[in-house]
């Protein structure tokens, strides 16, 4: 199995899994590839954040004050964003070492009266809400076990206030695709997301794209099997590519994209 630009372990554990994958690359740069596409070149982990970014960013324009969690938080990257528009953040993340990160480079941004960071598993939070904003991004594509992933979205739906939104942003494409699926991974239709949703008493508000060009998610299965240059080679053509699409069409070309932002509330 294949993780993008490393092999995806045989057994998962998800503690160890991210706790490895924090150490190897979370205090490297901008921390991108431990949080993005593990082990993937820095150009395209960056394009994967940029679009992300861009799919997001109307949803976190948040009043002065707002109270934030952010589930899967790894480096901090949306918790500092938060945080640098007012909100008190709680971050979570099941890798100490995603925690420690979080901290310091947070701190290192002058923004450390409003947040706090916290190690916990998202099937078990606990973390004192409610909040008006939960935010997860590519959490719960790597929740592998049903039970744990409906424990997830429950607990995360328990954290919001009455009035309160949660966005999730999660590879979600509108066909079944298990060739990319892995170990650690797994591209669920967005179909399942939304029944999932509806039986933990979320209600729908909108549902936007990020991604719909399609040349990345016809390399990736194939990336490791090339001679790595020619898989750089490709994949710079593919980033290039996509990235114009994406950036221009992301969020309206819906039913094409790979990965999709659900805004949700309580029903």
């Amino acid at each position: 199995m294949i993780l993008n630009g490393i092999p995806a372990p045989e057994s998962y554990r998800p503690a160890t899994y991210w706790e490895d994958r924090a150490r190897r690359f979370a205090g490297e740069g901008d921390g991108l590839a431990a949080v993005c596409s593990y082990g993937m070149p820095a150009f395209y982990n960056r394009v994967i954040h940029f679009c992300q970014r861009l799919a997001l960013d109307p949803w976190l324009r948040i009043r002065p004050g707002t109270r934030a969690l952010d589930v899967g938080c790894g480096v901090g990257r949306w918790s500092r964003l938060l945080a640098s528009r007012g909100a008190f953040v709680t971050g979570v993340d099941l890798s100490p070492t995603m925690i420690a990160q979080s901290k310091l480079r947070t701190a290192e941004a002058g923004l450390s009266n409003r947040w706090r960071f916290l190690v916990q598993d998202s099937a078990a939070l606990d973390v004192g809400g409610p909040f008006d904003l939960v935010l997860g991004v590519t959490v719960l594509q790597h929740i592998l076990d049903p039970v744990a992933l409906r424990a997830a979205v429950e607990r995360m739906a328990a954290q919001l206030s009455g009035a309160g939104r949660m966005v999730l942003l999660e590879a979600a494409p509108t066909y079944a695709a298990p060739s990319c699926d892995t170990t650690v991974f797994r591209a669920r239709q967005r179909r399942e997301y939304l029944q999932l949703f509806s039986e933990c008493g979320l209600r729908v508000q909108t549902i936007t794209g990020v991604d719909p060009a399609p040349f990345k998610t016809w390399l990736l299965p194939h990336f490791r099997k090339l001679p790595r240059p020619v898989s750089l080679a490709t994949l710079a053509l593919a980033t290039g590519l996509s990235a114009p699409i994406d950036a221009v069409f992301g969020r309206v070309v819906v039913e094409r994209s790979w990965h999709a932002v659900f805004v949700l509330e309580r029903a």
